[in-house]
């Protein structure tokens, strides 16, 4: 008896080591054939250089549409498609102005951008006096007494003390997002919001706001981490506190329609059980949107590519989707999870790309302990590719409404230090990507999805 348990386990430790040995040569062939012959990096130049900005609504998105299809009628997908969803089309207008006015008459010109969604000011622009609050408990403290008819300045940095830079972007963000609405409740007339940035710099940072129809909807700005330091030291001085002048010309116009795009591969097995994963298509207005999210829509269409080239034929169907609507309404997401939740498929899988094209660190994922445990046990055979981290927070906000269909939802985690230097800025360019780094991406998503394809959840 001792003797055939013995050979049981001996048996079953000499299958898992044959299984895991046979994934290793796979996942090898598909970093091999990335590292070596991967189009992301190009892909990404034409996204950039060629398309530009591509926030919704606007004729670069509409154009972004139409060329991340064709990558993957390029790329041989087995089926392309476009899936129409309506969009908010806000735009910016002509470039903001701000004007610090001290006391002796000195103007100083300040670097702000509108938040996205925002009304714009009067033709006149906002003049009025500041006030300072750094948390909300600020805010509220000083009442309707204390704020209406003045500017109110969120003054909150990203807690530096955060070592994963999304958990302090995540507490920052709701200055951004809400603050505007709660100062408005007050009386203010206007809105200055500190950049979510990393580090000290000139770039302001943008980024929708989401205004509470019960109150006022006035206009807001994000103002450089730099200009935020300068604002906030004339504040502290002892002479006539100085007042602020800055005009917006941004305006919200009827929702537009827009698509999301699909690329797949059919799966052999299992046609009916889908695994997505994808990246937004849509960026902000004030660059080319490469870390944000274009690297994640071109790592995804590598996974495509890299399949097909090798030759593989995945168990289970794998899809490409470029999302559209991700920064100002997740339009995109939500319609996807709609047709998903009646199209008679299963979705198992969702992984999305929206953390820039850096490094690759681990996984996020959203799941019941076993899974995460299932897919933690690969762990040996991404760890040559750099990723040992398999963390058991949510996938991305396009993936994250298919939770409601009983997908794992998941998130590439890239290193994030340098992330939030350049995220909604003027800064996000194809010049900040590296080559290495956005493929090096790209073979841990698509080894991940092969195994997902191979083994199930």
């Amino acid at each position: 008896m001792r003797r055939f348990f013995f050979a049981a386990v001996l048996f079953c430790t000499s299958a898992n080591l044959f299984a895991q040995d046979k994934d290793s040569v796979m996942i090898r062939k598909i970093a091999d054939e990335v590292l070596t012959n991967g189009t992301a990096y190009t892909n990404l130049r034409y996204l950039c250089k060629q398309v530009g900005p591509r926030l919704s609504g606007s004729t670069q998105a509409e154009k972004a549409v139409r060329e991340t299809a064709r990558m993957m009628k390029e790329i041989g997908a087995d089926t392309v498609w476009l899936q129409e969803c309506m969009v908010p089309h806000w735009v910016r207008g002509e470039k903001e102005e701000a004007i610090l006015k001290m006391a002796n008459g000195t103007k100083k010109p300040l670097k702000v951008t509108a938040l996205g969604n925002s009304v714009g000011t009067p033709v006149t622009g906002v003049t009025a006096s500041v006030i300072e609050v750094r948390t909300m408990d600020e805010l509220n403290q000083l009442g309707e007494t204390g704020i209406k008819g003045k500017i109110v300045f969120f003054n909150h940095k990203m807690n530096p003390t955060f070592v994963r830079t999304f958990q302090a972007y995540g507490e920052a963000g709701i200055y951004r997002f809400r603050g505007p609405s709660m100062a408005a409740k007050y009386g203010a007339v206007g809105v200055i919001v500190r950049s979510l940035a990393s580090n000290l710099d000139d770039h302001p940072h943008t980024g929708a706001t989401g205004y509470i129809d019960s109150f006022p909807k006035i206009p807001a700005v994000a103002i450089s981490t730099n200009d935020a330091e300068l604002l906030s030291r004339m504040l502290k001085l002892r002479t006539a506190p100085p007042t602020l002048y800055f005009k917006t010309n941004c305006k919200m116009l009827p929702d537009v329609k827009s698509y999301n795009v699909i690329g797949e591969i059919r799966g052999s097995e299992f046609p009916n059980e889908i695994i997505a994963v994808g990246g937004h298509l849509d960026s902000w207005d004030l660059a080319e949107g490469a870390n944000d999210d274009g690297s994640g829509c071109v790592q995804s269409i590598e996974v495509l590519r890299a399949i097909k080239a090798l030759g593989i034929r995945p168990r289970r169907t794998i899809r490409a989707v470029m999302f559209m609507n991700e920064e100002n309404g997740l339009k995109g997401a939500t319609q996807y999870a709609t047709v998903a939740k009646t199209d008679g498929k299963k979705h198992i899988f969702a992984l999305e790309s929206d953390a820039g094209g850096f490094t690759p660190r681990g996984f996020s994922i959203s799941s019941s302990d076993a899974v995460r445990a299932k897919i933690a046990s690969w762990k040996n055979l991404l760890y040559p590719y750099g990723v040992y981290e398999f963390l058991d927070f949510g996938g991305g906000a396009d993936v994250s409404p298919l939770k409601d269909v009983g997908a794992v939802t998941a998130e590439l985690l890239p290193d994030s230090q340098r992330y939030f230097d350049i995220h909604h800025a003027e800064t996000d360019v194809f010049e900040n990507v590296s080559s290495r780094e956005l493929h090096l991406g790209a073979v841990n998503m698509t080894a991940l999805v092969w195994l997902v394809s191979e083994y199930g959840l």
